[in-house]
C-alpha cells in the first residue's frame, strides 16, 4: 500500500486547520449573533417558552349607601382556559383526540358553551386560550372535580382556573340605574360604575412562573408574584331604605295609572345637595344588564325580521338603562311657577296683596291661551293664583317680569347649564334664547311651557326656592375610602351662587305650604307640615309626531319641614294611560306616600290633628298563646274591637296578625280552636269616602287600612289591595287608597 508523502500530509493538515477556522468564525459569528446582537430578542423568546406570564385581576372598589350598606362589591370568579400547544405534544394521536375529545365534552357540558368551539380551540398554536370568564366557586368545583376524575389522562395539563373577580349587585336591582353595571372586562359602562370608574378600578397584580415543555406551569419551581391592588371605594349619599321607599310606590304608581313611558322619583337634602334616593322604573337588575323585562321581551319575540329584531333589542335594553331623572328633558309645566313667582318677589314686582283676574282666557300679542278652568277663577290673590295653578295669572306675572329679567334669573336658577351631577349621560336643556324671546314665549316660559329641563335641574331650583336662595350641586358622592376602609377625600356642599334672598325664600315657603291645603291635596302627610307644587304638561312634539293628544307628563315637587326644609321629593310620570293625568292626582299621592315614610324614619316627629288621630293605622298587637283574657286587654288597649271564636282558653291564631296594621276601631278575631275559618267577601270600595268604606268594611267582617291622607274633605277611594268579590278570611287587611279627583294643575 502506498503511503502518502510528508508534502501530501502538510497540505492536510493544512486543509484541516483552515477549515476548523472558518467553522469557529461561522460559530464564533452566530454566538455573537445570539448573545450580543441580538441578546435581549432570543433571551426573551426563551423566556415566553419557559415562562408562565399571567395577570392578576384587580377587585373594583365597593360602592356603599351613606350607611356603609354595600350596594356593589366584587367577588372571588374564576377564568377557564386550556394550552392546545400542550395537547399538541401528545405523540400518540389516539390518545391525543381522546385528550381533545373528553376535554370538549367535560367542558361544554360543565360551562354550558358550544362543544364545537372547545374542540377546534384544543388544536390552537397557542399556549392559553380561555374558554369561559367569571365562572363561580360551584362551577369551578366542578371543573376540579372533572380534572380529578380524569388523572389517567393527564388533564391536569391541558385545563387550568385563573382567579380574577366577577361584580356583584347584592340588591339587585336597587337603584340599578343609579349605580350602572360593568362589561365583561369589569370596565363601568354606565350609572356610578362608568362616571367613577377610574376610581373604581385596581391595579392589576402579575404572577410569572415555569413552564415545563409540555406547556403547564410549574409555580413552585419557580414564581414570582406582584399582588393587586383593590380600586377606591365609594360612600354615596344614597340611604338604601330611601331607595327602596321611593321605588316601592313608585312602581305602584306606574302599574295603577297605566304608566306607558316609566315614571322617575327623586329625594335630595335642600340644603346640600345629596341625593337620597333616586328611583326610576322600568329598570334592570344590574347582576344580569342585558336581559330585559319579561313585556320587552316579548315585543322583541313577536318581530320576524332578524335586523329589526336585534336593533330593537338595542333600543329596549338602552331604554331601561337611561336614567330618566338626568338623562331626559321635559317641559316642566305648572311645578315652574315656583321660579316665576320666586323671581317676580324678589323684584318686588308682586306680593301676597296682588289681585289677578281670570275669566277663564287671556290673550298676549295674538295668542290665545287658556285656563285650565274654563269658566275662570275669577279675582284672586297671590296665594289663591298659585294654589288654582292659574295659567292667566302666571301669564300677567311673567309679562311684569319681562324677557331680560326672567333670562337673567333662569339661568341664575341653573336651567342654561348642566347641574354637574355626578352622573353619565345629563342632558341639556333646552330653552329660548333672550335674543329670541318676545311676549308670547314670555308668556308660554312663565307657565312652564315651550322649554325643557331635566327633573334633576327642577329640583335643585326649586331647592333654591325654599332653603334661603342657594343653588347648590345634586350629587351622590359623599367620600371616597382605601383599601382599608379609611375615608381619602370627603365632599363637601358645592353653592354655586345665592339666587333669591331669605325673605324671598321664606314667602316661597308659606306660598307652597298654603299651595299643599288648598290646592295639591294629594301631597299632604298627616302630622306634618310641607310645601307642595304640582303640574301637568303636553307632551308637544311627540303630539305633533304622532298625532296622540294624550300625551302628558304628571309631576308633583314636595318639601318638608315647611318652617326649615331638608327634604324635597320630586315624582314624574310619563305618559298615564289610566283615567287620569294631572299631577295632582296621580303623582302628589306617591309624594305623599314617600314623605309619610321617609320624614319619621329621618327623626321627624308627627304632630298629629284630633281628626288625624281617628283615622291613624293602628299597629295590631301579638296575641298568639295568651289567655283569651290577656288578649283582649291587648286589643282594647289599642282601642280596637276584638271578637272570639272558639271555646278554647288561649289564643291560637288570630286575623289580622299581630304587627298589621288597620284604623282606629278595627277589628281583630280571635280563635281560640281549630274551629272552621269563616270567610267574607271583600266589597267594592272604589268610590266611597273613608267614612262609607269604614261602614263598608264593617259590614262585610274585614278590615280597612286607610291610604292617602284623609284630614281633607272630598276623598275617595280610587284602588284597593284586593279586588272586589274575592272571598277572604273574615279580619283580613284591605288596603284602600283614596285621593282628591278634582285636583288639577294647569
Amino acid at each position: 500500500m502506498h503511503k502518502p508523502g510528508k508534502m501530501m500530509l502538510t497540505r492536510i493538515f493544512v486543509i484541516m486547520v483552515i477549515m476548523i477556522l472558518c467553522l469557529s468564525l461561522v460559530s464564533g459569528g452566530s454566538l455573537v449573533n445570539i448573545m450580543i446582537l441580538n441578546g435581549e430578542k432570543y433571551q426573551s423568546k426563551a423566556s415566553e417558552q419557559q415562562l408562565y406570564d399571567s395577570l392578576v385581576s384587580a377587585p373594583r372598589g365597593d360602592i356603599y349607601d351613606r350607611n356603609m350598606q354595600v350596594l356593589a362589591t366584587s367577588s372571588t370568579a374564576w377564568t377557564v382556559y386550556i394550552t392546545p400547544n400542550g395537547i399538541k405534544k401528545i405523540k400518540d394521536d389516539t390518545e391525543r383526540e381522546k385528550v381533545r375529545t373528553v376535554i370538549a365534552k367535560g367542558l361544554s357540558e360543565i360551562l354550558e358553551v358550544d362543544y364545537d368551539t372547545v374542540y377546534a380551540n384544543t388544536d390552537k398554536n397557542s399556549y392559553y386560550v380561555i374558554v369561559k370568564k367569571k365562572i363561580d366557586k360551584q362551577t369551578a368545583d366542578k371543573i376540579r372535580e372533572f380534572i380529578s376524575a380524569n388523572k389517567d389522562l393527564e388533564i391536569t395539563k391541558y385545563i387550568g382556573l385563573d382567579e380574577t373577580t366577577k361584580r356583584y349587585y347584592p340588591n339587585d336591582s336597587l337603584a340599578s340605574v343609579v349605580l350602572g353595571f360593568v362589561g365583561a372586562d369589569e370596565q363601568g359602562l354606565a350609572g356610578i360604575e362608568s362616571y367613577y370608574d377610574n376610581e373604581l378600578t385596581g391595579v392589576a397584580g402579575r404572577v410569572v412562573a415555569a413552564k415545563n415543555a409540555a406547556g403547564t406551569d410549574m409555580r413552585f419551581t419557580y414564581e414570582k408574584v406582584e399582588e393587586a391592588t383593590k380600586g377606591t371605594s365609594l360612600v354615596l349619599t344614597l340611604d338604601s331604605y330611601i331607595q327602596y321607599t321611593a321605588e316601592k310606590y313608585l312602581e305602584t304608581a306606574i302599574e295603577q295609572n297605566q304608566i306607558a313611558e316609566r315614571g322617575a322619583a327623586v329625594v335630595m337634602n335642600v340644603n346640600t345637595g345629596a341625593i337620597l334616593a333616586m328611583a326610576v322604573k322600568g329598570d334592570f337588575n344590574p347582576n344580569d344588564a342585558f336581559t330585559l323585562s319579561t313585556a320587552d321581551q316579548q315585543k322583541v319575540d313577536a318581530e320576524t325580521d332578524e335586523e329589526k329584531k336585534k336593533e330593537l333589542k338595542s333600543e329596549l335594553l338602552n331604554r331601561q338603562w337611561r336614567n330618566k331623572a338626568v338623562s331626559d328633558s321635559y317641559e316642566p309645566g305648572s311645578v315652574f311657577k315656583v321660579v316665576t313667582a320666586s323671581i317676580a318677589i324678589e323684584e318686588n314686582l308682586i306680593n301676597e296683596k296682588n289681585s289677578f283676574f281670570c275669566n277663564g282666557r287671556t290673550t298676549v300679542a295674538g295668542q290665545g291661551y287658556g285656563c285650565w278652568k274654563h269658566g275662570g277663577h275669577g279675582t284672586q290673590d297671590l296665594r289663591m293664583a298659585i294654589s288654582n295653578s292659574c295659567n292667566p295669572a302666571f301669564i300677567t306675572i311673567g309679562q311684569l317680569v319681562g324677557v331680560s329679567t326672567f333670562s337673567k334669573y333662569f339661568k341664575a336658577f341653573g336651567f342654561s347649564e348642566k347641574t354637574g351631577i355626578d352622573l353619565p349621560g345629563e342632558s341639556r336643556s333646552t330653552y329660548h334664547l333672550q335674543e329670541n324671546m318676545g311676549p308670547v314665549e314670555l308668556a308660554s316660559s312663565s307657565f312652564g311651557q315651550t322649554f325643557n329641563v331635566t327633573p334633576v335641574q327642577l329640583l335643585a331650583a326649586v331647592s333654591a326656592a325654599v332653603n334661603g336662595g342657594y343653588l347648590v350641586k345634586p350629587h351622590l358622592l359623599e367620600k371616597k375610602l382605601d383599601q382599608n376602609n379609611k375615608v381619602i377625600e370627603t365632599v363637601s356642599t358645592s353653592y354655586k351662587r345665592q339666587v333669591i334672598s331669605e325673605t324671598t325664600s321664606a314667602k316661597m315657603r308659606s306660598l307652597m305650604n298654603f299651595v299643599s291645603e288648598n290646592g295639591a291635596k294629594n301631597s299632604l302627610v298627616s302630622g306634618y307640615d310641607i310645601g307642595a307644587k304640582t303640574g301637568t304638561s303636553q307632551k308637544v312634539s311627540k303630539i305633533q309626531a304622532t298625532g296622540d293628544k294624550y300625551l302628558y307628563i304628571g309631576s308633583c315637587v314636595t318639601i318638608a319641614p315647611i318652617d326649615k326644609p331638608e327634604i324635597a321629593v320630586f315624582v314624574m310620570l310619563d305618559e298615564p294611560k289610566g283615567s287620569n293625568y294631572y299631577g295632582g292626582v296621580i303623582s302628589a299621592p306617591v309624594n305623599s306616600k314617600i314623605m309619610a315614610d321617609v320624614l319619621p324614619y329621618l327623626g321627624y316627629e308627627p304632630s298629629y290633628s284630633d281628626e288625624e288621630i281617628q283615622k291613624l293605622s293602628i299597629e295590631v298587637p301579638d296575641t298568639v298563646g295568651a289567655t283569651v283574657e290577656e288578649a283582649r286587654g291587648k286589643v282594647t288597649a289599642k282601642k280596637l274591637e276584638y271578637k272570639v271564636v272558639g271555646t278554647g282558653e288561649k289564643v291560637i291564631r288570630q286575623l289580622p296578625e299581630g304587627g298589621s296594621h288597620v284604623v282606629n276601631g278595627g277589628t281583630v278575631i280571635l280563635y281560640t280552636d281549630d274551629t272552621a275559618d269563616k270567610t267574607a267577601t271583600v266589597p267594592n270600595f272604589i268610590g266611597l269616602t273613608a267614612t262609607e268604606a269604614n261602614k263598608a268594611a264593617a259590614d262585610a267582617g274585614v278590615n280597612i287600612e286607610f291610604s292617602g291622607n284623609l284630614t281633607t274633605s272630598g276623598l275617595k277611594a280610587y284602588n284597593q289591595s284586593k279586588s272586589a268579590g274575592s272571598q277572604v278570611e273574615a279580619g283580613t287587611v284591605v288596603t284602600v287608597y283614596f285621593r282628591d279627583e278634582t285636583s288639577v294643575d294647569g
